[in-house]
């Protein structure tokens, strides 16, 4: 997906929820694996636009009422209700205004005891440099308690057809430029995150991001944007040795977290969202494994945190399906790990009431 400062969507344009919801109605929801086990969901969207469609709190709550034990969830931008007028760089403060009304939606109690959006995670334009820090503070308050970090995706990939599947237009090299340095440091003063979201080819970048700023902590999303489209289509084990090397050179560097999920979007590759039917937990599990287990591995539990990355995720299986499917792969883990894994690290990492 890929859109412009103020927050309009162009790009790829994928199933809205609509049209997933009817697909997913084909097979019957499985039933919930370890339906008690405690969940933190830390990244997760809420939009509106033409082309991706309706998703705000009703629609999530539908996706999360399928039996697993879904206690919080946190907000990650993704260029939703940009304000229209003022500075363009106050633009991103109306997504987290925006934001913090569903999450009062759900703190009343009155559409289950999900504590949805307890935490946000929002964006602002690191390339005006130090000036961010205005922006940040204007989050922060609009927020009321909820701010964590924000997101600047740096995705880039000179082939075309990778750049379609892009959060946003982005030249190669941004997390290098001083003065987009010079508004990422601002972070760490105000005590907020950066979540790190990049393709594989660019995990040196955050290698050397996360380096040269230790004191600001990072979390890496989506296992670190692993390709399977246009030209790394049918390279999946070549990938996957040099990804690995990263995410092992990632891990050395103490202030990064890692979420374990976003594999369900297209840019990695897998045909689930073409079939026919949705995939079972089985499915996802088998093809999902391959990226779950080494950055366990390298990371540990206590700096993993399974994600559903919903709706982006949906395109390839079913809420219910995912969770059963990251349940499949943590079959063998401890009750400890999976504290760690499915709530534990999120509450940690962003400052959340621990179930």
């Amino acid at each position: 997906m890929a859109g412009d400062s103020k927050g309009e969507f162009r790009g790829i344009v994928y199933r809205n929820n609509a049209d997933l919801k009817a697909w997913l109605e084909k097979r019957p929801r499985e039933q919930a694996l370890e339906p008690d086990l405690p969940i933190i969901d830390p990244h997760h969207h809420l939009w509106d636009t033409p082309h991706r469609g309706h998703y705000f709190l009703p629609e999530l709550l539908d996706d999360i009422s399928g039996g697993h034990n879904i206690v919080s969830t946190v907000f990650l931008e993704c260029q939703a209700m940009y304000r229209a007028g003022g500075p363009p760089e106050m633009a991103p403060v109306g997504e987290v205004e925006f934001v913090v009304g569903q999450a009062a939606l759900s703190a009343s109690g009155q559409y289950g005891t999900c504590r949805v959006a307890e935490g946000i995670v929002g964006h602002a334009d690191l390339t005006i440099g130090a000036r961010v820090r205005e922006v940040l503070e204007a989050q922060i308050t609009a927020a009321g308690g909820r701010y964590r970090g924000i997101r600047y995706g740096i995705a880039y990939d000179p082939h075309p057809s990778v750049g379609q599947y892009a959060s946003r237009h982005v030249p190669p090299g941004t997390s290098a430029d001083k003065t987009w340095r010079e508004g990422f440091a601002q972070l760490a003063k105000l005590g907020l995150s950066f979540e790190s979201w990049q393709y594989h080819p660019q995990l040196p970048e955050a290698i050397a991001l996360a380096r040269a700023f230790p004191d600001t902590t990072f979390i890496l999303n989506h296992v670190g944007g692993v390709l399977g489209v246009g030209p790394y289509s049918g390279k999946r084990q070549e990938i996957l040795s040099e990804w690995k090397k990263n995410i092992i050179e990632l891990a050395k560097c103490p202030n990064v977290n890692c979420k374990l999920g976003g594999v369900g979007m297209v840019s990695f590759g897998f045909d689930f969202h073409e079939r026919a039917l949705p995939p079972t937990s089985e499915e996802l599990a088998e093809a999902w494994r391959m990226y779950i287990e080494p950055c366990i591995e390298a990371f540990g539990v206590d700096r993993c945190m399974f994600e559903s990355n919903f709706p982006p995720d949906k395109q390839s299986g079913g809420y219910t399906e995912l969770w059963n499917a990251f349940k499949r792969i943590t079959a063998g883990a401890s009750a400890a790990e999976k504290r760690a894994l499915y709530s534990g690290t999120a509450a940690r990492v962003y400052r959340l009431q621990a179930p």
